[in-house]
């Protein structure tokens, strides 16, 4: 399972569909791009994001390399997603889940829209 950032960020705020990540953690992944949306988000409120990081992994966490297949996929994908107003973050994560071939987790329920992509996960 790919872990959207809006999925990861429910499960350490302890949100609503937290516990859907919890159970898919110890064998998900999630692309280096997103774990920066995420990083970000803590540094915003003081949180060491390294501890979480490491902690994260220590649970089985898994953290992807966004390369230049990634980045070529997110780019294919802006025409799809623009008129759904999906994020470079969003590409990222689903070029991830299509490279991969993995099912995506995600918080945002915008992405059941996306007919070409059959295994999004909403943990909400």
């Amino acid at each position: 399972m790919i872990l959207d950032a809006s999925a990861l960020l429910a499960f350490l705020q302890q949100e609503q569909g937290s516990s859907e990540v919890e159970r898919v953690l110890p064998t998900a992944f999630i692309s280096t791009v997103n774990w920066c949306e995420v990083a970000q988000k803590l540094r915003v409120r003081s949180v060491d994001d390294k501890a979480i990081r490491e902690n994260l992994a220590i649970l089985g966490l898994q953290f992807l390399s966004f390369d230049l297949a990634h980045a070529e996929q997110a780019s294919e994908l802006w025409q799809i997603t623009a008129p759904f107003g999906l994020s470079l973050g969003d590409r990222a994560c689903l070029a991830t889940g299509l490279i991969e071939k993995m099912p995506i987790m995600t918080a945002d329920k915008i992405w059941q829209k996306l007919s070409f992509l059959s295994e999004i996960k909403l943990i909400r």
